[in-house]
């Protein structure tokens, strides 16, 4: 019997494989040390160990570039502040949503605040996605960037990256794409959505440990460094050196969570193998079986199609717990769930009310009674909130389920649902 049931994972996921633990351990123990500020041979090795982490970062994204350009930052958030503060400059105009997570909004409302640029926040429809034709429709001539939340971390919609990477290309903007809830959940292919920087933290789908986020930059965009130190390389230059990733990073990087990242990594190639075995196995392939199958033939990165298959398993096992949990959620008329009419483009994150019990009853009898872990509150979005008229009840219940979640944890979720809201 379980101490606890588990379903945050929008907030990070736990339990990360066990390489990952194990790896990070073993590194860090043997090879703690400062990578590429020394000449000795641990320090070499743990700079191999960080090179070799950003080319399976680049291939899981499909980012081509020089993998220099696959930049270690602090977490998502850090990263995504990273990259708007390096590329807006001012007299800019900037896109956005209303769903955007607080990552995003209030780097945009302190440029507007102090003056420095233009911000346009784009309404979602009802049904929680917004409209590629909507954003179009918001650009002026000083605009510089889009701004995207990939997937809402309140309503779990994705949005249509491709189509809105094609606006931006067709425009000459730069898409900047905020991943924290689809990176490792949702396929990404950076060259296909034409995204010009994409940022994410390492400790939510990647299954990697808190403390480290990545931001990989497109060979067409610059960004200005905001942060400014020791590089380990060109000391002499008063300025931050030009070429990546030392244009971005400054100090140290954080070892241990690259450590994590990396075994995270090697865990999704070897299950992506596993996947194409049991496929290899059933004769009867489906038409994008056979699609996967003949890229592989193709010579593509064995990383990048291999963990492509990974992600589309652990995406189609989340979305299963996430039925159960919805088809519950839809007996009891006193529940409204947000974000209404949805589509397959989603993530396993859901958001609901009860008449009569505000968020945070709910989740603290979740949580005394029953041991389940659960989200209550605003979830950093309150633009999300304010559209569902959610404020004044203090937000909604989110219920995130993972790839770890097991029956045990579904059915303890299914029976205290069952007996609260009945």
């Amino acid at each position: 019997m379980k101490d606890n049931f588990y379903f945050d994972n929008a907030a990070t996921s736990w339990p990360k494989p066990e390489p990952v633990y194990a790896f990070m351990d073993s590194f860090f123990r043997s090879n703690g040390v400062n990578p590429g500020r020394s000449g000795h041979m641990l320090s070499l090795e743990a700079e191999q160990m960080v090179f070799q982490t950003r080319k399976m970062l680049a291939r899981f994204f499909g980012f081509s570039g020089d993998p220099n350009r696959v930049v270690f930052t602090l977490n998502g958030a850090d990263a995504i502040n990273m990259a708007i503060a390096g590329l807006v400059k001012p007299g800019d105009h900037v896109i956005t949503t209303r769903l955007e997570h607080n990552a995003v909004l209030r780097v945009a409302n302190h440029l507007e605040h102090d003056g420095v640029a233009q911000i346009s926040r784009v309404s979602a429809e009802p049904s929680g996605y917004v409209l590629p034709e909507n954003i179009e429709a918001a650009i002026q001539p000083n605009t510089k960037a889009i701004v995207l939340n990939h997937a809402s971390n309140v309503l779990g919609t994705v949005q249509d990256v491709e189509a809105v990477g094609a606006i931006a290309k067709k425009h000459g903007l730069v898409l900047v794409v905020d991943a924290a809830q689809t990176a490792g959940v949702v396929p990404i292919d950076m060259a296909l959505a034409n995204i010009g920087v994409l940022a994410l933290p390492g400790h939510k789908g990647l299954f990697g440990p808190m403390g480290v986020g990545v931001l990989i930059v497109a060979e067409d965009v610059t960004l200005s460094p905001t942060r400014f130190g020791g590089t380990g390389v060109d000391s002499e230059s008063p300025l931050q050196p030009e070429i990546y990733p030392h244009r971005l990073e400054s100090g140290t990087v954080p070892l241990p969570g690259i450590a994590g990242l990396h075994a995270a990594q090697k865990w999704f190639l070897a299950l992506g193998k596993q996947c194409l075995e049991k496929q290899l196995a059933d004769q009867d392939h489906t038409a994008e079986q056979r699609l996967t199958l003949a890229e592989l033939n193709e010579s593509q990165s064995e990383h990048a199609v291999m963990c492509k298959l990974a992600i589309e398993h652990i995406h189609t096992t989340e979305m299963q717990h996430i039925a159960e949990i919805e088809t519950l959620l839809k007996r009891y008329p006193s529940v409204t769930v947000l974000g209404a009419a949805r589509n397959d483009a989603r993530v396993a994150a859901i958001s609901f009310i009860v008449d009569g019990m505000s968020a945070q009853q709910l989740g603290d009898m979740l949580d005394a009674d029953y041991h389940i872990c659960a989200r209550a509150g605003l979830h950093c979005a309150p633009l999300v909130h304010q559209d569902a008229v959610t404020i004044e009840q203090g937000g909604a219940l989110r219920l995130s389920p993972g790839y770890f979640t097991d029956e045990e944890d579904m059915r303890n979720l299914i029976n205290a649902l069952t007996e609260l809201l009945a």
